[in-house]
């Protein structure tokens, strides 16, 4: 089961304290490349490079933090989940009273249980996270802050994957890999893409596809400003993020709404047993297709998620667990995507051969009609002749199928019988 391989990756990765910079993008891009993509390509952009209008941060680790009292009992623990440390915390090691530590504590009265996901990159500043209900039990007395963490010039570490096919113009697909411990806002993305990459791999593929692995936002800009020239061959687009619980679909458009990415997805979501919701790319845009899809750049490029970034309670709290995402989920998502690589493969546009219906029952099918009655071949019969009739050199196998209410996935081998019998052809 696809779902158990994705879920099981997730496992693997979920306690690597990662951030926008530093070894725990490093440790998990390793282990996606060593155990799962050997061609995965690592590269580092320096600290303080200028990329887009951005600059390159300092590189921050950590090795410990935590909150203790002055008995040694530790509070909260950086080791217990990454989560609770607010990332980019500069170092510090000292006693201070509860006033002074309440100043720097993040946490949710309307989520009492959960512990939010919190961080600043270009502000120096420390602060832990932890649940409101840890907070209420706090003392009013003095409590020692530990934080041994590294502020200093190193690198952006990010990663990509080609897969040649047989045409340069790309599928592409991207992920980010900077949140620390969530499930299905931070690493549902990236262990559906390796899914996605190993089954493209297997594939006889028309299409060349790219795969990225960046941290989000500057990461993705990043990746514009190394790979510009590269990214105008993209032909469709994909964002991939969110796409691991187990509720119905949700869908992102591109920045126009009307790319051929924005047209594959929409009729695959629509074929699905569940419905599904549309948001605006105006309105509820927040992961990379900012990036990639800003003017100049332009790329085609949607995102199908499960529940959408933002709009669900567990979002950006320690409540995105293991426990919030499903193998289920993860194997439905996979279905959608890879149902929408098949027909972006597959979608040319045919004209007919044929001047008037063709003659089916010479080509060795008994298609026949009879007194009104159908039977399975006829069946056949009437899908054949449907789709000869809408093969007008015009519309593409979508439009097709959306114009006879039928999913284009089962139309495939209908338009290769026709193709391979030399009724249509393909409009170059």
């Amino acid at each position: 089961m696809i779902g158990n391989s994705i879920y099981n990756l997730i496992q693997k990765l979920y306690d690597i304290p990662r951030s926008l910079t530093g070894e725990g993008v490093r440790k998990t891009l390793n282990i996606i490349k060593n155990d799962f993509l050997p061609e995965l390509r690592v590269h580092e952009v320096p600290s303080g490079s200028k990329v887009g209008d951005w600059i390159i941060p300092d590189e921050w680790n950590v090795s410990s933090a935590y909150i203790e009292d002055l008995q040694g009992k530790k509070i909260i623990d950086f080791e217990e989940n990454n989560l609770h440390l607010v990332g980019y915390s500069e170092p510090i090691d000292k006693i201070i009273s509860l006033e002074e530590l309440n100043k720097n504590l993040f946490s949710l009265i309307e989520k009492p249980d959960a512990i939010p996901y919190v961080t600043t990159y270009y502000k120096k500043s420390w602060g832990f996270c932890l649940s409101h209900n840890q907070r209420l039990k706090l003392k009013d007395e003095k409590y020692h802050v530990f934080i041994d963490s590294s502020l200093k010039k190193g690198n952006l570490t990010y990663a990509d994957l080609i897969i040649k096919g047989k045409v340069k113009e790309e599928i592409f697909f991207s992920t980010y890999i900077c949140h620390p411990a969530m499930a299905n806002n931070e690493l549902s993305g990236p262990a559906l893409s390796v899914e996605l990459a190993k089954w493209i791999t297997k594939r006889n593929n028309r299409f060349t596809y790219r795969f990225s692995f960046t941290p989000e936002t500057i990461g993705s800009i990043a990746y514009i400003h190394k790979n510009e020239k590269d990214l105008s061959k993209v032909y469709a687009a994909f964002n991939l993020t969110c796409v691991g619980d187990n509720k119905s679909f949700s869908f992102l458009p591109s920045r126009t709404g009307e790319t051929i990415t924005d047209k594959i997805a929409r009729h695959c979501i629509k074929n699905q047993k569940n419905k599904y919701k549309e948001y605006s790319f105006i309105k509820d845009r927040g992961s990379d297709e900012r990036q990639y899809c800003s003017p100049g750049v332009d790329l085609p490029m949607v995102s199908i998620m499960k529940s959408k970034y933002q709009e669900y309670p567990e979002y950006h709290t320690s409540l995105d667990d293991l426990n919030f995402i499903s193998k289920d989920g993860l194997e439905d998502s996979f279905n959608i995507h890879s149902q929408c690589i098949e027909i972006l493969e597959e979608n040319f546009i045919y004209k007919s051969k044929v001047k008037g219906e063709p003659f089916l029952s010479k080509r060795g099918k008994n298609y026949q009609i009879v007194g009104g009655e159908k039977n399975l071949e006829s069946l056949d019969a009437k899908k054949i002749l449907d789709l000869m009739i809408c093969c007008d050199g015009v519309r593409d196998i979508v439009d097709i199928a959306d114009s006879i209410d039928s999913y284009a996935l089962d139309l495939i081998p209908f338009f290769n019988y026709l193709k391979d019998e030399g009724l249509i052809e393909i409009v170059e």
